[in-house]
């Protein structure tokens, strides 16, 4: 793994620069001693996700649609692709961005990878994986996914994003890197996009009974994002090509999370029965395996620490400015 010192300095292109994890991602760089371009056009990014860097000799913001041509001047070390919607309630609502996102939005990122040198990493998504019939999920598995359902605009999309690396990679030579990323939560997540940390956070401040789709037992594997910024960078160092699974290997239903933040909240569970979603995996749990032997990687964060940072940090989403 490339060590920190070598790459003081150098430069990272970070797209969809003002989003949660990518903006997380910026700091980590930033704190590390590299320079940072992030480019953005706010579709489901905020500009207040990256507005204390503001004036930070070493940041450099662009406005700019990923997804049509670009370039960035000067060496670039690393290119990290990260923009995409990613909740169910954006890529629902704007798919044709969603699909844009990992077909062109991918081949300029490579594009500019190739003309630079640089090493190039993807963020994918456990929806590679779709409704598994395997359980945990290793990267070895070629997922369940649903071509034409209406949750493919993001599922294809990213597995194309994977494709599409490995083809550069294959026939360039271009040192690629692919993060499957499972849930991940944390401070800078929107409160509107949908996402279960987010609606049970807002829910349970606004006094509301907290919305479970189906009967409940779904689960879902919560990382806090701490944890998956540092196994990102650390694959972006690393010398493996093969798609890495980055997520939090404890398994919740719904309703155990539900019961989770009503505790945090000292609070009686009300919950608001709603019908599950078309295409909603009944299960996601990261085999890890891969992380910890080549990266040396696995979660820190307890949960219980995590979620009550980021009900703070919704707690002061929600207060009157």
């Amino acid at each position: 793994m490339t060590p920190i010192e070598d790459l003081k300095g150098k430069t990272a292109v970070v797209t969809g620069g003002a989003g949660f994890v990518p903006s997380h991602l910026i700091d980590r760089l930033l704190a590390d001693g590299l320079r940072v371009v992030a480019l953005d056009n706010f579709v489901t990014g905020h500009a207040r996700n990256i507005a204390h860097l503001e004036g930070n000799p070493n940041f450099t913001f662009i406005e700019q649609d990923v997804s049509e041509p670009y370039d960035v001047e000067g060496p670039v070390s690393f290119v990290f692709h990260m923009a995409s919607p990613a909740s169910p309630i954006d890529y629902v609502q704007i798919p044709i961005e969603t699909l844009k996102a990992g077909s062109y939005a991918s081949h300029n990122a490579l594009d500019l990878a190739l003309r630079k040198n640089a090493t190039y990493l993807v963020a994918s998504t456990s929806e590679v994986y779709g409704d598994p019939e395997v359980h945990p999920q290793k990267e070895s598995y070629w997922g369940n996914v649903n071509s034409i359902g209406v949750r493919s605009c993001y599922d294809e999309a990213k597995r194309y994003a994977e494709a599409a690396t490995m083809a550069y990679h294959r026939a360039h030579g271009l040192d690629t890197k692919i993060v499957r990323i499972f849930n991940t939560y944390g401070p800078r997540m929107r409160l509107d996009d949908g996402r279960v940390v987010p609606a049970f956070i807002g829910q349970a401040l606004r006094g509301e009974p907290l919305t479970i789709f189906g009967d409940g037992t779904q689960t879902r594997s919560f990382c806090y994002v701490s944890d998956l910024v540092d196994g990102i960078w650390r694959l972006a160092r690393s010398t493996t090509h093969e798609p890495v699974n980055c997520g939090n290997p404890h398994e919740m239903s719904m309703r155990q999370f539900a019961e989770a933040i009503a505790g945090v909240f000292g609070i009686e569970l009300k919950v608001d029965p709603k019908p599950l979603p078309p295409d909603d995996p009944k299960v996601r749990k990261p085999d890890i395996t891969r992380a910890k032997d080549v990266l040396g990687w696995e979660p820190v964060v307890p949960f219980d620490q995590g979620i009550r940072e980021t009900i703070e940090y919704f707690r002061g989403q929600l207060q009157p400015a």
